[in-house]
């Protein structure tokens, strides 16, 4: 959220928080989880479940109730991430992109007129956001986008290819970045309304590990153009856009890993108060406890380092990329040994595709990637701390 959170009342937010995440815990739990195995299988989220998300309030969650939002601050937010991405991550990443990556960059950046337009839209599910930053020869390394923006007239033209864009193939709005000239940094921004002439929308062309349901396309520019007025924010200003717009991002994939590590801690509990061998439930073996417990405090640790860097994104305190980054990197890893744990406790169960720790294993790897991988989250943490030569 970019408008001061620093007057609001910390009791008033811990009740909002609460209320919201019951609201986002009901919609996970009965409307999502049940249907998220099928979802993975068929390779889709329905286009219901986005005008869900919008009437309860999740699109809008994190903007102003000016444009269209909830009002909610990242404090409040993360919690929506938290119990969606318990569920389904398909879901939870459509989310991310489509809020934490489309309309708080929109809000945080774009001209006051594409404000007006795209956010309410947004906002309601009634346009869809995608973010296409990604290509084949720059993924975490941003300053390699190749894709060129040549000024002509009142006009830029758009020339490449962008891949692994979540929202691509369905989306009515998107951001993308291009080389609008010399120097690593010489990035800027577009606002594209889709579709457009000289843009292809493809399949990926792969089977994704993980996040399955979520809609990801290459996305091919011949000759795009747009007007001037389309552009955001200040020619050459791309990179430190893009980068802000991933510190929301990167917020995302944080909370719903702690989401999946509660995942993998549900089931592993159930289990091993269920399962019985030797004549013993295996939750009675000291083993077992002790990886339960270490699933438990990890997360519980994970869970309070996400709330901490959203009170940083809403204080804007200059730590806010190191805190974000560090939760990234934490809580996924957090999860990644939670889904590890839960596969192996579950046995045959978990290695089978019937079961949702199975997904988790799965989805799980791309959280590790997404948004900057996790060498590049530890990059970050560190020059931070050391500073530049």
């Amino acid at each position: 959220m970019s408008d001061g959170a620093s007057d609001v009342d910390p009791r008033e937010t811990a009740r909002t928080a609460a209320e919201v995440r019951e609201r986002a815990r009901r919609f996970a739990h009965d409307e999502i989880a049940p249907h998220a195995g099928a979802w993975d299988k068929a390779g889709r989220v329905p286009r219901s479940v986005v005008t869900r998300l919008g009437e309860l309030g999740f699109l809008a969650g994190p903007l102003p109730r000016e444009v269209g939002g909830s009002g909610w601050n990242n404090e409040i937010f993360v919690g929506v991430y938290e119990e969606i991405g318990r569920a389904c991550s398909s879901t939870r990443g459509f989310l991310a992109v489509h809020t934490g990556l489309v309309s708080q960059c929109l809000f945080d950046h774009a001209r006051d007129d594409d404000r007006a337009r795209w956010l309410p839209k947004l906002a309601s599910g009634e346009a869809i956001g995608c973010y296409a930053l990604t290509e084949d020869g720059a993924g975490s390394d941003v300053q390699s986008i190749a894709t060129t923006a040549t000024r002509d007239g009142d006009d830029w033209v758009l020339n490449g290819s962008k891949v692994w864009i979540t929202n691509g193939g369905i989306a009515d709005l998107c951001i993308a970045f291009a080389r609008t000239g010399e120097g690593k940094r010489a990035l800027t921004g577009f606002v594209l309304e889709l579709p457009v002439d000289g843009l292809q929308r493809l399949p990926l062309g792969v089977e994704p590990l993980g996040h399955r349901a979520s809609d990801h396309a290459r996305l091919v520019f011949d000759g795009v153009r747009v007007p001037d007025e389309r552009r955001l924010g200040e020619v050459g200003d791309g990179f430190r856009i893009a980068m802000s717009a991933l510190d929301h991002g990167r917020l995302g994939v944080a909370a719903g890993a702690v989401g999946i590590a509660r995942a993998c801690l549900d089931e592993a509990v159930t289990h091993a108060r269920e399962r019985r061998q030797f004549g013993q439930r295996i939750g009675d073996f000291q083993m077992v406890q002790a990886d339960l417990a270490e699933i438990y405090a990890s997360t519980e640790a994970a869970s309070a380092l996400v709330e901490r860097a959203a009170r940083a994104a809403d204080a804007h305190a200059p730590d806010v990329t190191r805190l974000t980054s560090a939760a990234k990197l934490f809580a996924t890893e957090v999860a990644q040994r939670a889904a590890e744990k839960a596969v192996l406790l579950l046995g045959n169960r978990g290695y089978g595709d019937g079961h949702s720790v199975e997904r988790h294993y799965r989805d799980i790897q791309g959280l590790r990637i997404y948004e900057g991988t996790n060498h590049i989250q530890r990059l970050i943490i560190g020059r931070s701390l050391v500073g530049k030569p």
